[in-house]
């Protein structure tokens, strides 16, 4: 998979684990959620989770402090919890680690996936990434508030009205 992180390509240093596979200590490891338990408190290299999107924001809060990435599943492109459960991992919880999208998303989808707080997103290997870049600069203002600092359409009408 190719990797953009910010809306720019960047290599993924995370290595997924299967589910069977023993998960290595010393590399920044990507896990089922399910498999977290396996993990020993005192591992020193960086640990990941990979959540599906019913997965509840408040059923992580306790593993913030554990994880430094967590990818989200979009199993459709049409299943719009992943944005719900990024957004309130980074408004509700304040996760400051890596959130990634991974799966089925559409690069229309990726202007939305960042204003929800996801930083990364992962891209079938050889697509095109033109279009997921070109994305980013198809709109300049929003009507809803994001996660990010840019200002709403009626925050700036308060501005210069």
């Amino acid at each position: 998979m190719q990797l953009l992180e910010q809306g720019r390509p960047a290599a993924d240093r995370w290595l997924r684990v299967a589910d069977a596979a023993p998960i290595p200590d010393d590399v920044a490891a990507l896990i089922g959620l399910e498999r977290l338990a396996e993990v020993p408190a005192g591992r020193t290299a960086p640990l990941g989770v990979v959540v599906g999107p019913a997965t509840l924001p408040e059923e992580l809060a306790p593993l913030l402090n554990r994880v430094a990435l967590i990818a989200v599943a979009f199993p459709k492109f049409r299943d719009g919890r992943g944005f719900t459960l990024g957004r309130a991992l980074r408004e509700r919880f304040r996760y400051g680690g890596e959130l990634r999208a991974v799966g089925h998303v559409l690069p229309d989808q990726h202007l939305f996936l960042l204003r929800c707080g996801f930083s990364a997103v992962e891209v079938a290997d050889g697509a095109d990434l033109a279009p997921w870049t070109a994305a980013l600069g198809r709109f300049h203002t929003a009507y809803q508030a994001m996660v990010t600092d840019k200002a709403t359409l009626r925050q700036c009408m308060r501005r210069f009205g």
